[in-house]
Parts: structure tokens; C-alpha cells; sequence
């Protein structure tokens, strides 16, 4: 379903905007309800591709699944049907959702065996997975890979916890090994494990299950196994990212813009991020009112040196918003350093912001200088394809701020990630079209 946007851009935006629920949480929080035969309840999941894609594939597994209302689902998973799992469908299904990787843990742990495809998802250069096998043979797993069929297989008569130090602090392959240890027999014990809030919010919900997990929130994980989990209720998150995108999309456009409900204390560097690039942010309870300002100026560090903003491992500034920063800095007043460490590849979308007059040195893969416009010339519209989700939303945001028209092509790419977000942009005020 390939589709494209027009935006005419450079209108001013007003009024109020809802995050949808966190694409990342839900993806790990749909793979542990394989790890119970009762019924759990799932409230805010977002309505996009790649979670519905997930919640087709558990159904296909025999997961009875019943919608309460928008984004709120029952499921339980007392009726499995594995044959789908050792199916061609079940290639073809998930192969082109990188997020079903997750649902190896639960399988594993549930009913002693495991496969899964060689992953799709993001051009966002080598993500690997072998942090997620190593753990999960660690465990007490034996793995088999099919290159043929580019199919992975694990199996184990038992799980037996064990102290494992990560090679990368991994957000999936922590989850997947937290979902498995979660039943395996005695403790587990995972350092330099991935601690983002939605690692956190899996954690909070397995415990609600039944799990002992400690350490919830730091990079040192202990989960003493147990026989069975039960059911229980969970609200995920709104989404970082596009809480994120917003405080951007605010400031591009000179726009008044509240983003509500948008659970501060899980926010992490976001906010001050932004606040480091001029873009003032009020907090009003849970929401963030972003003013409208005519101007923005970096601050530089304190030595007077050129400001620098990387992503790192949660704590740290997530990667997912760095093309969204790149972006919004390139209209304001000074100079950033832009470092993409965690991914290649991801800052090659910066060609098309080079198009549309942004002043943009790419130095390498990692690496661009912006030099701001402190919107003296605002950018010029042009034709585009979206490279991945992150950087979509990126030129999405580009497109609303400059002169004239704008085409994306490739928009699932959005579509992906963004829950209905040309209506949602419509109803601020936004000039875009889906095609």
C-alpha cells in the first residue's frame, strides 16, 4: 500500500495534539502474552502497520484475540497452534516485521521451541540479532540456523537461569531474554541490560504476572524464574518519539502546539534536548505547551565550544529523535554538531533537507554539521521518498515548514510508525493531502 503525502507548507499550526501509545512498547508487550494461558488486557496500543501486523500473527497462532475499543485488546493464549509457527505463512508473516524476533523468548519458554525468519524492517544499516540468540542460549537453548531457508530455530527441554553479561545493551534482545528467563528454572541475572521506560513497562507488567523481576529501571536485571504466569492489565506509554516530533514540529513551523498527556518522568534528555537548541518548553501538569516563538538559538557548551547532540543506550538521548533535532536545528540560530553513533546510515536522508537550502555538511556516516537559518530563509518544497520511519516524520516536519509544495513518496514507511498522522496534523491546522 504505497502512498504519498502533498503538504503545502509555512502555515502556522495551533491547538492540542495526542501522542499515540509507544510503537516500541507495544511491540514487546504484544510477544508476552504468548507466556500465559489467561487473559490479558492491553489498553493504548496505536493502530499502525507494524502492530497490527503483530497482532494478526498471534492470532494466526490460535491467540484469541477481542477488541474492547479503540486500541484495547483482550488476548489469551491458551490454544496455540504451532503448526502456523513451522508454516510458509508464518515465514512470510513475519519476515517482514523485524519486531516478531520477540516472540522467540515467550515461545521458548512456553513450549520448548522456537523459529523465526530472517527479519525485515528499517535500511538503518546491521542490526544484530546475535545478542538475542547468545542470551537466549545461555539459558540452556540449543540453536539451529537454516541458511537455505534462512530459518532460525532454538529449542530446550529446560531453561535454567544464569548470569549473563550483554555484549550491547540491546532493547529487543533484552526483552526477548527477560522473556524467557521470566520461566526459566531458578535465577537470572542480566548486566548491561537495556533499561528505556518501555523495557521498564514490561518488567512492571510480567511482575503483575506473577514474575519476579528486580533492578527494574537499572542495567543490572534479576529474575528469579517461576512455574506459570497469570493474567492482568496494562496502559502502555505514549510515544517518546512522537512527543518528541511535535516539540520539533512546534518549532519549525512557529506554532503554538500542546502536546498532552505525555508522562514527563518517562521523558528522559527529551525536553532538555530540545531546550538546548533555543526551543522554549512549559510543563503544564502532564502535558508540554510548546509557544510560539519566531526565533530559536543554540546554546553552546559552557567553554564556548560548538554544542555536540549524540544518542546513546537510555539513559541517554534516543536515536529515533536525532533526525527530528537535525531537522529543527537546520532553521535555527548557530551551529550543532550532529553524531549518530548507534546506527549507520541513518543520516542519509540529509540530502533531501541539502535540497530544500538547508546548510548541512555531512561529514561521514555518523556525522553532519548543521549551520541554522534562524529562519531567515525558510525551506523550499521538493519531492521525496522516505527513507525509514524516523527520517520520514523528519521530512514530514521539513515539508510542513517550507515555501511551497512538498510530494513524499513511500509513505508507509510513516505509516509504519505514525498512527493516522495526516489526519491527526489536519486537525492543527496542517495542509497535507494523502494521495
Amino acid at each position: 500500500m504505497s502512498g504519498t503525502f502533498e503538504i503545502r507548507g509555512g502555515k502556522k499550526l495551533s491547538g492540542e495534539i495526542i501522542p499515540q501509545g509507544a510503537k516500541n512498547e507495544a511491540l514487546q508487550i504484544l510477544c508476552a502474552v504468548l507466556l500465559s494461558d489467561s487473559e490479558i488486557r492491553i489498553k493504548n496500543i496505536p493502530d499502525i502497520h507494524d502492530v497490527n501486523r503483530l497482532i494478526e500473527i498471534l492470532g494466526d497462532f490460535g491467540v484469541k484475540i477481542k477488541k474492547n475499543g479503540q486500541g484495547d485488546y483482550t488476548f489469551q493464549a491458551d490454544e496455540i497452534n504451532f503448526d502456523y509457527i513451522k508454516s510458509e505463512e508464518f515465514k512470510k508473516d513475519s519476515a517482514r516485521l523485524r519486531g516478531s524476533i520477540m516472540l522467540l523468548g515467550p515461545m521458548l519458554a512456553r513450549f520448548g521451541e522456537a523459529y523465526m525468519p530472517t527479519p525485515g524492517g528499517d535500511k538503518i544499516g546491521r542490526r544484530r540479532l546475535d545478542t538475542h540468540f547468545q542470551g537466549l542460549v545461555e539459558l540452556g537453548a540449543e540453536f539451529h540456523y537454516d541458511e537455505t531457508e534462512g530459518f532460525y530455530s532454538l529449542s530446550a527441554k529446560e531453561l535454567k537461569g544464569t548470569y549473563m553479561l550483554l555484549e550491547e545493551a540491546s532493547v529487543t534482545g533484552t526483552a526477548n531474554i527477560l522473556l524467557a528467563a521470566v520461566l526459566a528454572k531458578g535465577t537470572t541475572r542480566i548486566y548491561n541490560a537495556a533499561c528505556e521506560p518501555y523495557l521498564q513497562q514490561l518488567c512492571k507488567m510480567l511482575n503483575r504476572m506473577g514474575a519476579k523481576i528486580s533492578g527494574i529501571g537499572s542495567n543490572l536485571l534479576t529474575i528469579e524464574g517461576v512455574s506459570s504466569l497469570h493474567g492482568t492489565e496494562h496502559t502502555m506509554l505514549p510515544d517518546m518519539v512522537e512527543i518528541g516530533s511535535w516539540i520539533g514540529l512546534a518549532a519549525m513551523t512557529k506554532s503554538e502546539i500542546t502536546i498532552k498527556n505525555v508522562q514527563w518522568s518517562e521523558l528522559g534528555l527529551i525536553p532538555n534536548t530540545f531546550r538546548k537548541l533555543g526551543i522554549q518548553l512549559e510543563r503544564s501538569g502532564e502535558d508540554i505547551l510548546v509557544p510560539a516563538q519566531e526565533q530559536y538559538k543554540i546554546s553552546k557548551f559552557i567553554d564556548g565550544s560548538i554544542l555536540t547532540v549524540s544518542d546513546a543506550p537510555w539513559p541517554g538521548f534516543t536515536p529515533d529523535l536525532l533526525s527530528i533535532i537535525l531537522v529543527v536545528a537546520t532553521q535555527a540560530k548557530g551551529t550543532v554538531l550532529i553524531h549518530q553513533k548507534m546506527f549507520e546510515s541513518r543520516l542519509f536522508f540529509v540530502d533531501k533537507l541539502i535540497d530544500m537550502g538547508a546548510q548541512i555538511i555531512l561529514c561521514d556516516p555518523h556525522r553532519a554539521t548543521v549551520v541554522g537559518l534562524n529562519h531567515e530563509s525558510p525551506l523550499r518544497g521538493t519531492t521525496m521518498v522516505s527513507p525509514d520511519i524516523r527520517a520520514g516524520n523528519a521530512l514530514l516536519i521539513a515539508a510542513l515548514s517550507a515555501e511551497g509544495k512538498s510530494t513524499i513518496h513511500n509513505i508507509e514507511q510513516i505509516d509504519r510508525g505514525y498512527e493516522n498522522i495526516d489526519t491527526r496534523l489536519r486537525a492543527i491546522g496542517a495542509d497535507i493531502v494523502r494521495l
